[in-house]
């Protein structure tokens, strides 16, 4: 093995190891190697053959770490080594250079020997162990105000090693360790005078903390929402999540790198932050803005007053949902149409001096590019006095004496009227109820009506109705029916004696032989003598008129 350009860098930790097998050996310089990271290292060996083999019969030399297949996998083909690694066999000794070694390097390498027979080899095995490190600070709290640092590697260091510090890339100070504040801004490494040529990792709190989000666009509300707590900080960080809720305390919600929503809510929306914190210190990010879009929830209304509406109030309904961005709003009126009445598209619907005709049951719709809802319907109902009321009569022709009369009052009113009857001059009612019958109508009925509608809203009275008697009484009015009707019978009589007559004059007018015939025939209807009878009887007080 042999020193890299800059110095000293490999330590070794074993003595020289001889394997050998049906006459092949192999002789490692050591079989644990301990370097350090970024270093060059250099393992060498030599080799013995059993006899009758030639130094010409032996082919090739590679070395390897891993198999494949049940073969060894030459380190000049491996893409983790590729242009780091050069090797050879000269004289009956074979090397492996590693340039720049890795942690990922730390492996055991081995040897294998390969001869012009086919399939005859001899690998070396155990081979040798190489361990990859670097000098590493360790951070130990002294006291809540101090810390303690000091250089540390994996491999074996020399007694009484010697340390130099570096304070933000320039020298410091000498020492086997360092106290330095809590909370310093500062960067501290260490060096390994004369074993090391490179600095150990710096060591440094964390920087203020950055807060990405995935995904940037738009969030939805259900999407998939992840965000990302980011530092500079050796020893690595550990991060915990707030949220502002509007307390004088954020509220912790997680102590992970990441915050992930699967699915977010709008109770999401709101400042969230990270704090990054290793021993050497703590930083907070700042707040960042969760604004989860979401469409309108179902509106609420209100109303303003919310006692009982009077007709002239000043009445306002508020509609209201949760939506973002914010809903516009529509008012509708329902008609009693298939489709309700647009009225409003504003969020408040006023109504400065509310009428009755502005009952009925109104919704409102919220609406955002993302949704829309409607409210259920509320029922206005505005309370109003009764009008003046309007006053029918039935039978509406001449009222005579005996007859039923019926009034009707009828108004418009919320809540509904009482109603009550009065006539003119009178204190007291006569009847109460929308509908007021007179039985039997008299002259002592005839007079001025009218009706008063009355809620507990109000009052009105009904213009005075004139009910007046024909004149005519009960008994005057059979006078007049008995004389009419003997009036009809007379005139059917005398119609019956004006047919008989014409019959007779003619009965005359014919032959003789006809007569007896006739006589016969009007003895055989002798009704018609008492018509005749009838006639001459009133013929006889005509005659007296006349001669009067």
């Amino acid at each position: 093995m042999s020193p890299s350009a800059g110095g000293l860098v490999v330590f070794l930790l074993s003595v020289q190891v001889i394997q050998s097998q049906d006459g092949w050996r192999v002789n490692y310089d050591q079989t644990d190697v301990c370097a350090a990271k970024g270093s060059e290292v250099e393992i060498s060996c030599d080799y013995t053959y059993p006899p009758g083999i030639r130094p010409s019969d032996i082919k090739d030399g590679f070395w390897f770490t891993k198999v494949k297949d049940g073969e060894p996998v030459d380190l000049r083909t491996d893409s983790g080594y590729s242009g780091r690694v050069t090797d050879g066999c000269y004289s009956d000794s074979c090397y492996l250079t590693i340039k720049d070694v890795r942690e990922s390097d730390s492996a055991e390498y081995k040897l294998t020997l390969m001869t012009n027979k086919p399939g005859e080899k001899y690998t070396g095995s155990p081979g040798v162990t190489l361990s990859v490190t670097g000098l590493q600070v360790q951070v130990r709290r002294s006291d809540s105000t101090w810390l303690e640092l000091t250089c540390h590697s994996s491999c074996v260091l020399p007694d009484r090693a010697e340390y130099y510090w570096y304070k933000n890339e320039e020298y410091f100070k000498r020492g086997s360790s360092l106290p330095v504040s809590s909370g310093s801004t500062d960067r501290y490494s260490c060096y390994l005078i004369g074993y090391w040529d490179q600095r150990s990792p710096a060591v440094y709190g964390p920087q203020r903390p950055s807060v990405s989000v995935s995904p940037s666009a738009e969030m939805l509300e259900g999407g998939s929402v992840t965000l990302t707590c980011s530092t500079d900080a050796n020893p690595a960080a550990n991060y915990t999540w707030y949220k502002q809720d509007g307390t004088s305390d954020p509220r912790l919600l997680s102590e992970e790198p990441q915050l992930v929503f699967s699915s977010i809510q709008s109770s999401d929306s709101g400042n969230y932050s990270c704090t990054a914190e290793n021993q050497l210190g703590r930083k907070t990010s700042d707040f960042i803005s969760i604004d989860v879009k979401y469409g309108p929830q179902r509106p609420s209304v209100s109303v303003s007053p919310s006692a009982e509406m009077l007709e002239g109030d000043s009445v306002t309904l508020t509609c209201s949902t949760d939506a973002n961005p914010a809903a516009s709003y529509t008012w509708y009126k329902e008609d009693g149409t298939s489709d309700p009445r647009l009225l409003s598209e504003e969020p408040q619907l006023v109504f400065s001096s509310i009428q009755s005709s502005d009952s009925g049951n109104y919704s409102c719709t919220a609406e955002n590019q993302l949704g829309r809802k409607t409210s259920e319907f509320i029922s206005i109902d505005v309370k109003y006095g009764p009008q003046r009321p309007s006053v029918s009569v039935s039978p509406s022709a001449e009222m005579l004496e005996g007859d039923s009369v019926t009034l009707t009052c009828s108004t418009d009113a919320n809540p509904a009227a009482n109603y009550t009857w009065y006539k003119e001059h009178e204190d007291s009612p006569r009847a109460s109820g929308q509908i007021f019958t007179i039985t039997d109508f008299t002259a002592e009925h005839s007079g001025n009506y009218y009706c008063e509608a009355q809620n507990e809203m109000g009052r009105s009275n009904s213009t005075l109705l004139l009910i007046t008697e024909s004149g005519v009484g009960r008994t005057t009015r059979i006078i007049h029916i008995t004389r009419w009707t003997l009036v009809s019978v007379m005139l059917i009589l005398l119609l019956l004696f004006c047919l008989w007559t014409r019959k007779k004059k003619a009965v005359i007018s014919t032959t003789e032989p006809h007569e007896s015939r006739e006589a016969v025939e009007m003895d055989l209807h002798p009704e018609y003598e008492d018509l005749s009878d009838m006639a001459a009887q009133r013929e006889d007080p005509e005659e007296q008129e006349d001669q009067v």
